[in-house]
């Protein structure tokens, strides 16, 4: 789906997102990438080639850094309840700055590692981008995701290497992800399922 397929008020919402983090990144740096274009393909497009895979009412997002992929997937799902983890503050401060800018009462932010936050429940949907080796993110995550619920992993190119390491008891499966504005074949998704 891209960008212009959205209706209006989603569209502008985006906006006031891209408006925040540009006025944000002014003062402190929330993300490496300045050009407007830029980071309406790599934090926006990027972040709602997720949607698909999402499962459920609750879903996690481990490292959430500035907010992607959660900020611009919950202005898309309001339906569903999302926690957008990280622990660098000022990050965790931008994210809730702006899911309050925005009126997402969908969102909850916290400002925690992924191995010691403990809601008291799992997730129907962990999803992380551009975090760790999908080893790693299970080692830290995985024990978020609930029975039947999916860890999507946000990756680059084909993660084929990655997976060879991935520990027992979870079965993988890629899906390239065609990001408009992207090279083609630069973008997968790993979803991880229970065995």
């Amino acid at each position: 789906m891209m960008l212009s397929d959205y209706p209006a008020d989603i569209a502008e919402r985006f906006d006031v997102l891209l408006d925040e983090l540009e006025r944000w990144n002014r003062k402190v740096n929330l993300t490496a990438i300045r050009d407007r274009g830029e980071m309406r393909t790599a934090h926006i497009v990027d972040s709602l080639s997720a949607r698909p895979f999402l499962r459920g009412k609750r879903i996690l997002d481990v490292g959430t850094g500035a907010g992607f992929p959660g900020l611009p997937l919950a202005i898309t799902e309001p339906e569903r309840q999302f926690t957008l983890l990280d622990s660098n503050n000022k990050k965790v401060q931008f994210v809730a700055h702006a899911a309050a800018l925005l009126g997402l009462g969908n969102v909850d932010v916290v400002k925690a590692r992924s191995e010691s936050f403990a809601p008291g429940y799992r997730f129907d949907t962990v999803i992380a981008r551009a975090v760790a080796s999908i080893a790693k993110l299970v080692e830290i995550a995985g024990h978020h995701v609930g029975e039947d619920g999916v860890f999507v992993a946000l990756k680059g190119r084909s993660p084929a290497e990655e997976l060879q390491a991935l520990p027992d008891g979870w079965a993988p499966v890629v899906r390239e992800l065609d990001v408009p504005g992207l090279e083609t074949g630069s973008r997968h998704a790993v979803l991880l399922t229970r065995q």
